[in-house]
């Protein structure tokens, strides 16, 4: 590969790897409006949530084709190799956590439609802020190639389903005292559900970074097998 060319594939890898920030700062916006809708009931930010939507499914078919077309022509090899398949893999996780927020809004939605009646007092603050705090610091770790920040990622994961599984005897407790909290104990599980798969796709996300840096795959690792693997 001649310097000209060299450098025209370093300007694509680096284009590739912005447009992924780019998705994934439209992602975890989705999530604060979805978020701030459920408290406020503002049905405006509601269906500006569910609008753009399809713009998170557009970036990850652009960004899907991109790679595909960098992969036939430039047919890379090791790291770089590693850096589009963790892409391909990472846009899947950022579009499906765009779907858990727009499912958040839908809730939301339920929620505000019905007066908040028969409303369950629920406090979904920690597991929201453990959830987006995970997106972004795996788009961190994504953006400065640290394996080490993404690591503490993956060993995040397990706050999230443990804050969940709480929210869970919370709702079904409501649920067993008072049954006509069951519909909003519903639609705010399900919203505690979703937070709790961003926080998983998340952990993908931080997986496929270890993947890139390292070549290393831990998908299927305890974090505590992860020493033994160097």
């Amino acid at each position: 590969m001649s310097e000209h060319t060299s450098k025209q594939f370093d300007a694509e890898l680096e284009t590739v790897r912005t447009r992924v920030l780019q998705m994934g700062g439209l992602v975890e916006e989705q999530i604060q409006r979805a978020i701030d809708a459920l408290e406020s009931g503002n049905m405006e930010e509601i269906e500006r949530v569910q609008q753009n939507d399809h713009r998170v499914n557009a970036m990850e078919v652009e960004l899907d084709e991109a790679c595909s077309h960098i992969i036939a022509r430039r047919q890379p090899a090791a790291s770089d190799l590693r850096l589009l398949i963790a892409v391909v893999k990472t846009i899947t996780d950022l579009e499906r956590i765009g779907d858990e927020a727009e499912k958040i809004a839908r809730m939301a939605k339920l929620i505000h439609e019905a007066e908040r009646l028969h409303m369950p007092r629920v406090d979904l603050r920690h597991i929201t802020n453990l959830a987006v705090g995970m997106l972004r610091s795996s788009l961190d770790a994504f953006a400065r190639l640290d394996s080490k920040a993404a690591m503490r990622v993956v060993q995040q994961d397990d706050a999230v389903d443990v804050e969940f599984r709480s929210i869970l005897r919370e709702l079904i407790t409501f649920m067993m005292e008072d049954p006509r909290t069951i519909s909003r104990c519903l639609e705010v599980l399900f919203v505690a559900k979703a937070l709790e798969r961003i926080g998983d796709h998340s952990k993908n996300m931080a997986e496929y970074v270890i993947y890139m840096v390292e070549g290393r795959d831990v998908r299927h690792l305890h974090t505590a097998d992860f020493d033994d693997e160097r």
